[in-house]
């Protein structure tokens, strides 16, 4: 990420983002003392992987594309960039990292455990389970990317042998 110095915002741009945060921040806060509820060690986990999973849909997955559009440049051959100038392109960084869209995504997640838990927990086990999903697809894209390799790798070994046999029989 570059130097606000080397971006066309000013530090107002994100300080303006870093308020709007901070109150939301303060209002869950403070309804969470009023109503005497906290995410307890059971409840992060579920709300961590759900975090992880909205993250992911919200700042890279095109079915969001629609909402990113007016902050972020997505071209088809290359990475993508926050669009226009000031509060526009200080919005655009943060819906194009991951990190920042996550704190963003885990306050609202936290938020809507202290307003209702019940619905909190049926949104976590729905993140919970697309993360267990996308954990699940990686690890399998894994090991038949190791599979087709060594397949490929034992190929290569038998081409080989064969061509050592060939040479020694002529």
């Amino acid at each position: 990420m570059r130097p606000i110095a080397e971006t066309p915002t000013r530090p107002a741009n994100y300080a303006l983002i870093s308020a709007v945060y901070g109150s939301g921040l303060a209002a869950v806060s403070a309804l969470a003392r009023r109503r005497g509820r906290v995410p307890t060690g059971r409840d992060l986990l579920p709300l961590g992987l759900a975090t992880f999973t909205f993250t992911r849909v919200l700042s890279e997955q095109k079915v969001e594309e629609w909402l990113r559009r007016p902050f972020v440049e997505e071209p088809a051959d290359g990475p993508r960039h926050p669009r226009g100038r000031g509060l526009r392109y200080a919005v655009g960084e943060l819906l194009s990292c991951t990190r920042c869209t996550g704190s963003w995504v885990g306050l609202g997640l936290v938020g809507l455990h202290v307003a209702s838990p019940g619905t909190a927990r049926v949104a976590a086990s729905v993140g919970t389970v697309g993360a267990i999903n996308d954990t699940a697809l990686a690890g399998f894209a894994f090991l038949s990317g190791e599979a087709n390799a060594a397949g490929e790798l034992g190929t290569i070994r038998r081409r080989q042998a064969e061509a050592v046999g060939a040479q020694r029989a002529a």
